[in-house]
């Protein structure tokens, strides 16, 4: 849909289809369900229209259902994760092939973050929940050179589930679960020779990479917000290197890109916008081309597609919405980027 017009009510409409039922394409995602939650109601507040829409107690109620419990004190360092489970699904435990017996089920860093964030939007105090669990378990999923599983029985290890980890604690006010030194190494080793960040030392450089590492910089401190306007001597980042890998990837066609020579993406408007933001470097985005090629990529059916002229779907809707509210869009809330969530909810008012 190519018109000049940010369409909110469609928008709106589309999120409130979605958080009623989701279409039969997102049954493989049912293990992800607290993950598509994020994004139909985070969306709706961005568009100011989550307290017309949203049974903000209901949302709390079925999250909390969610997150996984230890029998006892003790099995907090038994190498388990008690965070959140990202379905209903994923709470029954599954078969043992061997002999039978259930073995635990597994919750994970990134639902664990979105369920935090859930909270947050609803208006829940997250000091009401069981956060000790959280955060004493999370120190299982450090590995000794920085870096987080997403899950306690082992998986991949990169930037990602650093920032999970990251914006846990952050959210929670405490910083016990992880070792930020350790974390902060880690990232450092990931900027790569031009500038941006791998999802792992020695990657190439990648968008969504480059939004964790930078923000996880940020949330932990080790970075000032809009370092650019504030003449620091030094950085822990490369910074002059790291704007210059940004600013190029807005391409001709006005959208962002991922990684050099890729077609733009909205998601990317969000992922790269954002660290330009957090460096003060907003203003070297060329605004008015952004704005045009999100309008291709908006949805006469509401939502925002990858490309342009696609079908919408749940997660580009959510970072296309993200990125009209980086663009000051008139009738949405503001965006903190270093949570992704509005910067009310942020602020727990």
């Amino acid at each position: 849909m190519d018109s000049e017009l940010f369409e909110r009510d469609r928008h709106v409409t589309f999120l409130q289809m979605m958080y009623q039922l989701l279409p039969s394409p997102y049954q493989s995602q049912e293990i992800n369900r607290l993950t598509l939650a994020y994004f139909v109601i985070s969306g709706l507040d961005l568009l100011n229209a989550l307290d017309r829409l949203v049974d903000k107690d209901a949302v709390a109620t079925w999250v909390l259902s969610l997150q996984a419990h230890p029998r006892s004190t003790a099995e907090l360092n038994n190498g388990q994760f008690y965070g959140f489970h990202g379905s209903r699904a994923a709470q029954f435990p599954p078969e043992d092939n061997d002999n039978g017996a259930l073995s635990p089920s597994v919750s994970n860093l990134a639902s664990t973050y979105c369920a935090l964030a859930l909270l947050k939007i609803v208006g829940y105090n997250l000091s009401s929940i069981d956060s000790e669990s959280i955060l004493t378990s999370m120190r299982n999923l450090q590995q000794p050179d920085g870096s987080f599983m997403p899950i306690h029985t082992g998986a991949e290890t990169d930037l990602r589930f650093i920032y999970c980890a990251a914006a846990i604690c952050h959210m929670l006010g405490n910083w016990s679960g992880m070792d930020k030194e350790k974390a902060k190494e880690y990232i450092l080793k990931c900027q790569s020779y031009d500038g941006g960040f791998g999802l792992v030392p020695g990657a190439e450089s990648h968008g969504g990479a480059t939004y964790c590492g930078v923000t996880s910089l940020r949330l932990m401190g080790f970075i000032e917000d809009e370092i650019l306007s504030k003449n620091a001597p030094s950085s822990v980042i490369d910074v002059p290197l790291l704007l210059d890998w940004c600013v190029q990837r807005q391409a001709a066609d006005g959208g962002f890109q991922g990684r050099p020579n890729k077609p733009s993406d909205t998601c990317y408007a969000f992922w790269i916008a954002s660290v330009l933001k957090i460096l003060g470097g907003h203003k070297f985005i060329d605004k008015k081309a952004l704005h045009g090629f999100l309008q291709t990529c908006q949805s006469k059916y509401g939502g925002f597609s990858k490309f342009p002229g696609e079908l919408p779907d749940l997660y580009h809707s959510y970072y296309g919405l993200t990125a009209f509210s980086l663009l000051e869009e008139p009738g949405l809330n503001p965006l903190c980027v270093e949570l992704g969530m509005t910067a009310i909810a942020a602020m727990g008012i």
